[in-house]
C-alpha cells in the first residue's frame, strides 16, 4: 500500500500513556466474553455492556511513561494515514449531504481503555463506539492479525481500520440505532442475522473505500486487495467457530462467514457506490 506519503489525520487521540485496572463483574465469565468477543472485530460495543462485562466501581486510572518502539511509532503513523484517506473519501461521498459527513476520532490506547460505550481490554478487539463516535485500537492486535489469525500485510491492516469506520457511516446513517432498537424485540436468532447484515455493509464499505481511495489517490501496489480479501476471510464466523471448538453453529453467527465477508468486501471494491452495499435487502449474502 502507497501509504508514506499521504496526509495525516489530525483527529487521533494517543491514550497510550494511561493504564487502566480493574475487577470485571462475573470475574472469569466477564472476562471469557470479552475474549470470545475478541475473536471478531466490529462488534456493537453496547452488546458487551449488556453481556454484563462491566467494572466493579469503575476503573482505576494511572498515568504511565509510555515509550513506543519504532515500529509502533510507525504503525500509529500508518493508522493515522489511513484514518485521514477514509476522511477524504467519506467526505467526498457525503458532500451532497445535509450536514456533510461528521469525521470520527481514533483512540490508540494499550492494555485497556474506557470509552463512553464502557470499559475494554485489548482482547476486545479494535471496535467502534457510537456513543462518542470514536474508533479504538491496540496496537498490539495487528501482531494478532498477522501471527494468530494469519492475515499479514499493511492492506489487511488498513482493512480493519476501514471496517470500523464503516461502523461510524452506518452511526451517521442511523442504520445501527435501528438495529440496536430491535434486540430483545426479536429472536436472539434474528439478531444475530441482523447483525451479521450489519458487518457484512460494513466489510461493503471499507471495500467502496479501497475502490475511491486507489482511483482519486492510487493507494494500492500488486498484492494489496488479496490481503484484505484474506483478512476478511480469516476472520468469518465459520472459520473461527471451527478452529477454536471444532464445529459451526449457525444461528450463533454474528459477523458472516469467510465467503460471505469476502463477498462482500469484494462488492463495494468492484462498484464503488453505497447502494451495492445494501445488505438488508439482500436476498442472497
Amino acid at each position: 500500500m502507497r501509504w508514506r506519503d499521504g496526509r495525516r489525520s489530525s483527529n487521533v487521540e494517543d491514550r497510550r500513556n494511561v493504564r487502566l485496572s480493574g475487577k470485571m463483574k462475573g470475574g472469569g465469565i466477564g472476562i471469557l466474553i470479552l475474549a470470545l468477543i475478541g475473536m471478531y472485530f466490529g462488534i456493537d460495543p453496547r452488546i458487551i455492556l449488556e453481556q454484563g462485562a462491566q467494572l466493579s466501581g469503575g476503573p482505576t486510572v494511572e498515568q504511565a511513561e509510555y515509550q513506543p518502539t519504532a515500529a509502533e511509532n510507525e504503525l500509529a503513523d500508518f493508522v493515522s494515514v489511513v484514518l485521514a484517506d477514509t476522511e477524504d473519501t467519506w467526505s467526498a461521498i457525503f458532500s451532497q449531504t445535509a450536514g456533510g459527513y461528521q469525521k470520527p476520532t481514533l483512540v490508540l490506547f494499550s492494555g485497556a481503555v474506557q470509552s463512553a460505550c464502557g470499559f475494554a481490554q485489548a482482547a476486545t478487539g479494535p471496535f467502534y463506539c457510537p456513543a462518542d463516535r470514536k474508533v479504538y485500537i491496540d496496537l498490539s492486535f495487528y501482531q494478532d492479525l498477522r501471527n494468530k489469525l494469519g492475515a499479514p500485510g499493511d492492506f489487511a491492516q488498513a482493512y480493519v481500520i476501514a471496517h470500523e469506520v464503516g461502523h461510524h457511516v452506518q452511526n451517521l446513517l442511523g442504520i445501527s440505532d435501528q438495529l440496536h432498537d430491535l434486540r430483545g424485540r426479536v429472536s436472539q436468532t434474528e439478531y444475530n442475522r441482523l447483525m451479521v447484515k450489519l458487518e457484512l455493509q460494513a466489510d461493503c464499505f471499507a471495500g467502496l473505500w479501497a475502490n475511491h481511495a486507489d482511483r482519486s489517490r492510487q493507494i494500492l501496489e500488486s498484492g494489496d486487495i488479496e490481503e484484505a480479501l484474506n483478512a476478511a476471510s480469516m476472520i468469518g464466523d465459520d472459520r473461527l467457530q471451527q478452529q477454536s471448538r471444532g464445529y459451526v453453529t449457525p444461528d450463533s453467527f454474528t459477523h458472516g462467514t469467510s465467503d460471505q465477508r469476502t463477498r462482500w468486501f469484494r462488492r463495494g471494491f468492484q462498484s464503488g457506490r453505497v447502494d451495492s452495499c445494501d445488505t438488508f435487502s439482500a436476498q442472497d449474502l
